[in-house]
């Protein structure tokens, strides 16, 4: 697979949640922050920085890079721990309270299925950590979780080469969003509507 073919790993993520948001960010190069994004960028100064760290015989890899030909991904975790055995732990840290969201289970699976590529090692679980309430969620990396994985990486990799823009979704998840400015997810639906009710009455005219 070519290099310009490789998705990175946050695109799993931000496609699973919203695929305009995707697109935005990794095809037009998009971006704002608001107080969510604000947050996540704290939370994140934790495990930046690479480098290791020993506890009680466990090796701890922060802002581990990388990559998994099989499927075209590339990307970094934020930590990593090597357990007794060599089996890679990953954790990804996410702001806010402890709470079950796919698109983050889909990218903690995503860096799973790199280091067992890059390790030879399974990894059957890993872990969210959640720094509002300082608690992790533990993830089973399922068969299901992996072909969501390799399905939603199939759909990005297709959206960019086509260089399609999905539509606006103006739902709930457009609050959360630091890219509703750009987005403008209301103004659109809008538009679609009147283009809707335009066409209903011209077809009942004719």
């Amino acid at each position: 697979m070519e290099q310009d073919d490789f998705v990175m790993l946050s695109a799993l993520q931000h496609y699973s949640y919203c695929p305009r948001q995707c697109a935005l960010i990794h095809e037009e190069q998009s971006f704002a922050d608001n107080l969510h994004t604000a947050r996540g960028n704290a939370v994140h100064t934790l495990v930046d920085l690479a480098g290791y760290e020993l506890r009680a015989g466990v090796r701890i890899e922060r802002a581990l890079p990388l990559v998994c030909e099989r499927l075209g991904l590339i990307g970094k975790a934020d930590v990593v721990e090597f357990l007794f055995d060599g089996t890679p732990y990953p954790v990804e840290y996410k702001h806010g309270p402890r709470r079950q969201q796919t698109h983050d289970d889909i990218q903690l699976t995503a860096q799973a299925l790199c280091l067992e590529e890059m390790t030879g090692h399974p990894v059957p679980y890993g872990a969210i950590y959640h720094a509002s309430s300082h608690r992790r969620r533990e993830i089973a990396i399922t068969p299901q979780l992996r072909q969501l994985v390799a399905d939603t990486a199939q759909a990005i990799r297709g959206m960019i080469q086509a260089g399609e823009m999905p539509p606006a979704v103006n739902d709930g998840r457009c609050r959360e969003c630091s890219l509703i400015d750009l987005c403008q997810p209301q103004m659109l639906a809008e538009e679609a509507r009147r283009k809707t009710l335009r066409a209903h009455l011209f077809s009942v005219e004719d």
